[in-house]
């Protein structure tokens, strides 16, 4: 809040009536706010789509770390060949990509700045109220830094921007959002992230959408992971990873023979820091491993059954990572799978009661051949739910299992069920 309180104080003869909330949010938020311009090339239409011609890109950005990552949108860097970012002290940087997904279309970028970059205040989406009033900033055309203001007009909407890509469990704002704004913030009253800008209804006036920063976070918490981003591995698997607990976020797995494993962390602990840094979200946990290189000793204090304690984990390498136990599942069917938490699987909004994610797949293996990927849910097996390791289990063991193999099984995907045939090994 002193942040603010400089900015504020620093509007000549302003009186206090004049700092409405409003203002104080977006002086709270402004300075984690970045510019980012570049050009790209696309496919000149008049001529058949043979040739290409380059047009500036522009769009916005957020400090997630102060060594200088930040979150954009993936369509605002895509195809950028040299990107710039300019901060809110109009300072000029040429950032990197770190990492995207572009289903989802986020992104990491990274500046390399000589000063600490003061990071973007996050809420939490999980609680937005229709008609509250939120706050857009952004590089609206290239005007930079551009506010604008409105209310949450609804949640939970889809839009379809392509034949090929659409969006899921939007925001919808009418806030001025328009070209430019994709990748900024969406705040609330209380100048916290609640959102991440990202599409324009065309012909539409009034109407933006921005992704809510619950599913942003859990996102970013996978784009910034110690293993995407510097090959090292920590074995913490975080329940609901997107969304925020101030009393620290709940270990739902450690994976087997890692260096979490190995460090004495449990399921149900609750990791209060890391290295003295609070942890509230799954993001922090990684942004805490940023850096650090593999046998490098790392202070997690946790709470166990309401005793607070503190254990060592050493990082370690990717590459030292063992393989899955050699056990039934992974023999015969090269799948190693861990049960899904049931208010983890509400949230697929399926018809299947439960279900078993995929934690890694054997190369070569029958699950490969078959196109079954790491992230993937086992809902199902010939006439059977798969809701747990044992009922995998009793499929393959079962008497009969010769007149029904290959074996049909089901899989949720991206919020579609899809099905094939599993020669068991």
């Amino acid at each position: 809040m002193l942040a603010v309180a400089v900015v504020l104080s620093a509007v000549s003869g302003a009186s206090e009536l004049r700092h409405t909330a409003i203002v104080r949010a977006v002086a709270r938020a402004r300075p984690s706010i970045v510019n980012i311009h570049g050009q790209k090339a696309v496919v000149d239409e008049q001529y058949g789509g043979s040739s290409t011609r380059q047009v500036n890109g522009m769009g916005t950005g957020i400090v997630l770390d102060e060594r200088g990552y930040i979150l954009t949108n993936y369509h605002v860097i895509n195809g950028v060949r040299i990107i710039q970012v300019t901060t809110c002290e109009k300072k000029t940087y040429i950032a990197r990509l770190v990492s995207y997904d572009a289903k989802t279309d986020l992104a990491v970028i990274k500046i390399d700045a000589k000063e600490s970059l003061p990071v973007i205040a996050t809420g939490t989406s999980s609680d937005l109220m229709t008609g509250e009033p939120v706050i857009a900033v952004g590089n609206a055309y290239g005007y930079e830094h551009t506010v604008t203001r409105g209310i949450v007009s609804a949640l939970g909407r889809t839009v379809q921007v392509s034949d090929t890509h659409r969006y899921d469990d939007l925001i919808q704002t009418d806030a001025s959002i328009n070209p430019g704004n994709s990748g900024g913030p969406l705040l609330n009253i209380d100048g916290e992230m609640i959102g991440l800008n990202v599409a324009v209804r065309a012909g539409a006036q009034g109407i933006g959408f921005a992704i809510p920063v619950d599913n942003t976070m859990a996102v970013v918490a996978k784009l910034l992971s110690s293993e995407r981003v510097q090959n090292t591995w920590h074995g913490v698997v975080v329940e609901f990873a997107g969304s925020i607990s101030p009393q620290g976020i709940v270990v739902s797995a450690i994976d087997r023979e890692s260096p979490a494993a190995r460090s004495g962390l449990k399921p149900g602990d609750v990791i209060k820091t890391v290295d003295n840094q609070q942890v509230v979200r799954a993001i922090d946990l990684e942004r805490a491993m940023l850096g650090r290189r593999a046998g490098d000793r790392i202070e997690v204090a946790v709470e166990r059954e309401n005793e607070a304690m503190t254990v060592q984990l050493v990082l370690a390498s990717i590459s030292s990572r063992a393989a899955p136990a050699e056990d039934e599942i992974w023999t015969s069917l090269g799948l190693e799978l861990e049960p899904v938490p049931a208010r983890e699987f509400a949230r697929q909004n399926s018809r299947y009661q439960g279900g078993l994610k995929v934690r890694a797949v054997r190369a070569n293996g029958p699950a490969a051949r078959q196109g079954v990927r790491t992230g993937d849910i086992l809902v199902g097996m010939h006439g059977w739910a798969t809701t747990s390791l044992d009922d995998v289990r009793y499929v393959l063991g079962h008497k009969d299992r010769a007149s029904f193999s290959p074996v049909k099984f089901y899989i949720l995907r991206d919020g579609s069920t899809l099905y094939g045939h599993l020669p068991l090994d």
